[in-house]
């Protein structure tokens, strides 16, 4: 569905408010898609995507600073995220004994685990919210958003 029958807007400036809006509109659809998929789970895509990290930089533990320099939403509270992660048993938090003011995080098995199952739903997801665009449309996209932000 074209962006101006989504928006109900027939007009726009021009071709670059035009296209800056269709970037926010659909980073929000496909971020309500893999929300929907994270739901059952009772994971947001931000906690997903810590989870992410911390299995990248696996068996190397990560500080608070290197989580939110790596996540896709950097405004996120990267210290809410942990902690609601930790309690859920996904991580750990462990202070550094040779430096108090460093805090070391670390994915757990069970946090592991729940990626190793998500890992299959969420591409099957991703697949579906992108089906209708061929491996070079994609190619392109990426480069033109990688464009955008040089």
């Amino acid at each position: 569905m074209k962006l101006e029958e989504e928006l109900k807007q027939t007009r726009f400036k021009d071709e670059y408010q035009r296209a800056m809006l269709n970037i926010i509109f659909t980073g929000n659809w496909l971020e309500v898609g893999a929300n929907q998929a994270l739901k059952q789970f009772d994971l947001s895509s931000q906690q997903f995507n810590v989870l992410r990290i911390l299995r990248g930089s696996a068996p190397k533990p990560l500080n608070l600073l290197d989580i939110q320099e790596r996540m896709m939403d950097r405004m996120s509270n990267a210290t809410r995220l942990v902690e609601k992660l930790r309690q859920k048993g996904l991580l750990t938090r462990e202070q550094c004994d040779s430096n108090r003011r460093k805090v070391e995080i670390e994915i757990t098995n069970k946090g592991l685990a729940l990626l190793k199952e998500l890992d299959p739903i969420m591409e099957k997801s991703h697949k579906e919210l992108t089906k209708k665009l061929t491996k070079e449309e994609a190619n392109i996209l990426s480069e033109l958003l990688d464009k955008l932000r040089d």
